[in-house]
This record gives C-alpha cells, sequence and structure tokens, in this order.
C-alpha cells in the first residue's frame, strides 16, 4: 500500500517530501554504481570529488557548502578521501591560515572513472520526460531554490 510521507489535502506528497524521495532514490541508483564499479565511495564522498572536478581547488568552508554537510562531518569526509589518495589539502595561495581542497592524480582518475556511470544514473532518472520536460523541470527547481534562498 502507498503510505505517502507528508501527503497534502489533495492525497499527493508535499514539494519537500516528493523532492526528499526523488533524492533519496538518486542516491541510491549511484551508491549502486558505485558499488558495481568497486569504487570505495558513499554517495556523499562521490558528490565532493565531482564539486571538485567540475568547480575546481575550493576551501574547505566552500566545499562544505556545496554539498551541504556541517564542519565536523566534512573533516572526517576530507580524512577518508585523503586518506584514499583521491584529495588532497594544499596551503592556499593568499591565506596562509587556510587550505585548498583540491583532487589528486587518482582522484581525477576515479572521477574520469566513474562521470558515464553518473551521467547515465541522472539520465535514467529522467528518461520518462521529453527533452522541454527536462528542462522546464530544472527551471523549476532552480527557481525554487533561488526562492529558499533568497533572504528579503
Amino acid at each position: 500500500m502507498n503510505n505517502p510521507a507528508c501527503p497534502t489535502p489533495d492525497g499527493r506528497d508535499s514539494l519537500g517530501s516528493l523532492i526528499g524521495l526523488v533524492r533519496g532514490e538518486i542516491v541510491r541508483a549511484i551508491e549502486s554504481d558505485l558499488a558495481a564499479q568497486g569504487a570505495d565511495l558513499r554517495f556523499t564522498q562521490f558528490h565532493m570529488l565531482k564539486r571538485l572536478a567540475l568547480l575546481g581547488p575550493m576551501s574547505a568552508t566552500e566545499l562544505a557548502r556545496s554539498v551541504d554537510l556541517d564542519g565536523g562531518a566534512m573533516t572526517r569526509q576530507l580524512d577518508q578521501l585523503e586518506a584514499k589518495g583521491y584529495l588532497r589539502r594544499q596551503p592556499h595561495e593568499q591565506d596562509r591560515r587556510a587550505l585548498r581542497i583540491e583532487l589528486t592524480e587518482a582522484g581525477e582518475a576515479l572521477w574520469r572513472h566513474l562521470y558515464e556511470s553518473n551521467v547515465a544514473t541522472l539520465e535514467r532518472a529522467q528518461r520518462d520526460l521529453s527533452a522541454e520536460e527536462r528542462e522546464r523541470l530544472h527551471d523549476y527547481l532552480e527557481r525554487v531554490l533561488v526562492s529558499l534562498r533568497d533572504k528579503d
């Protein structure tokens, strides 16, 4: 029996619940693909590698914000990924007190290896949508995000 987590008066899942359910399924699919490829990573670690690969080196604070982790959780994840040889902490060029997080050659190679699988997983998630529907969905979600971030 279908038992929605947060139904609205019309019996449908609320926006927050639906987005959470979709995210959970994407996380499960990506972790399943990671395991099938022999990558010893959880989704959060994969997401960190992805952000570094796409955006380049950044501070731990910037990386934590981009993957939605608090400071303590970020430190643990960085320690684990550094121990696996996928990233390194380097002194910041302009601020001696700060560190920049960057991928190692092994981290870059792993990202290249996992990239196609990630694209395929996200493609599977949208397979029933036309190109126009995908574009609209992306637009809608970006607008919701901007609205939530707008403090005025």
